[in-house]
C-alpha cells in the first residue's frame, strides 16, 4: 500500500479522535480502580492496613467522591496521544522489520514492544504527574492541579529529569507487556484462524480473500492477551509507581533504582502484599481494556482498506 491520501489521513485523525475519546470516556470510568491501585502499590499511609473494596469505601468516606477521580485530569491528557502513537508505531515497527528481514513471531514481539515503549517515553511525564496527584489524600496535598505539579516537580526535582523517574523499571515492563499483548494476540488469531477457519474466521469487510477473527473471538483473544501480559509484567509496575512518587513516599530513599525498589518491596512486604498488590483491580480494569483496544484496532484496519 502508498502513501495515504489527504482523504485517508483526514479519516485516520478524526478516527484517532473517536479513539481518544472513547478511550477518555472508559478511563473516567475506571478512574476509581487507578487510583485505589496507585495508594495499594505505594502502601499509602492513610490506606495501608486497608484491602481493594475496603479501600474503595474507604476513600469516598475520608475524602468525598471526587476522590476516587484524583489525577484523572491528567490521565485524559495522556490517553489522546498514547493511544495513537501506539497503534500507529507499531504499524510502522512491522514496516521495517519486514524489510529487514525479520518476520513471524518475534516480528510481532519486538514490534509490540517497541511501539509501547515509544508511546509511554513520549507520554511518560504526564503519568508521573498523574501519580502524583492520585496519590495525594485530602488534608496532605503537595500539589494543587497539573500545572502546580509540573511547576513544582521541574523546580525541586532536577528540572526535565524530574519527570522520568521510573522511567527505566517502566520501558524494562512494558516491553513484555506491549511485546507479550501482540505477541499473544497474534499468536492466538493465526492459531485459531489456520485451525479453526470456519468457527473462528470470517471474511474482512475490505478484503473477501482475507480471514479475520469474529468480533466475540476477538475480544476473548484481547482479554487473554492483556491478562498474561499483565500477570508478567506486574512487579515492574509496582516498581515504577514507588519510583514516580519519589519525596512524597516516606521510605523514597529504598527507592532510587529498580532493583533496590524491587528487592525493598520483596523484603518489606512480600509477594502477595508487595509485588503483586493491587494485581486483581489491574485485571479488572486492564484486561477488558485490551479487548476492546485490539478488537478496534481490528476495525480501523478494515474501515481504512489496510487489509
Amino acid at each position: 500500500m502508498g502513501r495515504p491520501s489527504p482523504l485517508e489521513r483526514l479519516v485516520l485523525m478524526f478516527l484517532c479522535f473517536c479513539l481518544g475519546v472513547a478511550g477518555c470516556c472508559a478511563k473516567t470510568t475506571i478512574a476509581p480502580l487507578d487510583r485505589v491501585k496507585i495508594l495499594l502499590q505505594a502502601q499509602s499511609p492513610h490506606y495501608k492496613h486497608l484491602g481493594v473494596f475496603s479501600t474503595l469505601r474507604a476513600v469516598p468516606q475520608k475524602e468525598g467522591l471526587l476522590g476516587l477521580y484524583k489525577g484523572n485530569g491528567a490521565m485524559m491528557v495522556r490517553i489522546f496521544p498514547y493511544g495513537a502513537i501506539q497503534f500507529m508505531a507499531f504499524d510502522k515497527y512491522k514496516k521495517v522489520h519486514k524489510q529487514i528481514g525479520i518476520s513471524g513471531h518475534i516480528h510481532r514481539l519486538m514490534a509490540g514492544s517497541m511501539a509501547g515503549m515509544t508511546a509511554v517515553i513520549c507520554t511518560y511525564p504526564l503519568d508521573v504527574v498523574r501519580a502524583r496527584l492520585a496519590f495525594q489524600v485530602k488534608g496532605d496535598h503537595r500539589y494543587t492541579g497539573i500545572a502546580n505539579a509540573f511547576h513544582t516537580i521541574y523546580l525541586k526535582e532536577g528540572g526535565i529529569l524530574g519527570f522520568y523517574r521510573g522511567l527505566t523499571p517502566t520501558l524494562i515492563g512494558m516491553a513484555p507487556y506491549a511485546g507479550l499483548s501482540f505477541f499473544t494476540f497474534g499468536t492466538l488469531k493465526s492459531i485459531g484462524l489456520k485451525h479453526f477457519p470456519e468457527v473462528l474466521g470470517r471474511p474482512s469487510s475490505d478484503n473477501p480473500d482475507v480471514l479475520i477473527l469474529k468480533t466475540h473471538v476477538n475480544l476473548l483473544c484481547g482479554g487473554a492477551a492483556g491478562t498474561i501480559a499483565q500477570t508478567v509484567s506486574y512487579p515492574f509496575d509496582v516498581a515504577r509507581r514507588r519510583m514516580q512518587l519519589g519525596s512524597v513516599l516516606p521510605d523514597s530513599e529504598k527507592c532510587v533504582s529498580l532493583v533496590k525498589t524491587l528487592k525493598y518491596v520483596y523484603q518489606q512486604y512480600g509477594v502477595k502484599k508487595g509485588l503483586y498488590r493491587g494485581l486483581s483491580l489491574n485485571y479488572i480494569r486492564c484486561v477488558p481494556s485490551q479487548a476492546v483496544a485490539f478488537t478496534t484496532y481490528e476495525f480501523m484496519k478494515q474501515l481504512l482498506h489496510l487489509n
